[in-house]
């Protein structure tokens, strides 16, 4: 059993930067897709950015592509978002999922969930 614990969520102006954390344990770190979802008030949860295994293959949803980064480092169990100029509309509750042989958009696909990290962003 997989276990994910996101940190690094505050209260920042329009245009900082905020870096979020995903530690797992439990598991086979180095083998599982990561993906970050986030979901605001009375919306869907939304994806974010998924990163595979091997690191190098990264997939982001346009209203954040290019100014929001996803990494791991696998010796330390922990992926990473890197969000730069924010914006209000990234205001949500950020959540990372971990998926057994995949790494995709589509929650329904993620076999484990973090308890979520709140990032707030004010103009």
């Amino acid at each position: 059993q997989v276990q994910l614990v996101e940190s690094g969520g505050g209260s920042v102006q329009v245009g900082e930067s905020l870096i979020l954390s995903c530690e797992a344990s439990g598991g086979a770190f180095s083998s599982l897709g990561m993906g970050w979802f986030r979901q605001a008030p009375g919306k869907d949860r939304e994806f974010v950015a998924a990163i595979s295994w091997r690191v190098s293959d990264t997939y982001y949803s346009d209203s954040v592509k290019g100014r929001f980064a996803i990494s791991r480092d696998n010796a330390k169990n922990t992926a990473y978002l890197q969000m730069n100029d924010l914006k209000p509309e990234d205001t949500a509750v950020y959540y990372c999922a971990a998926a057994v042989d995949t790494y995709t958009f589509a929650p329904d696909l993620y076999d484990y969930w973090g308890q979520g990290t709140q990032v707030t962003v004010s103009s």
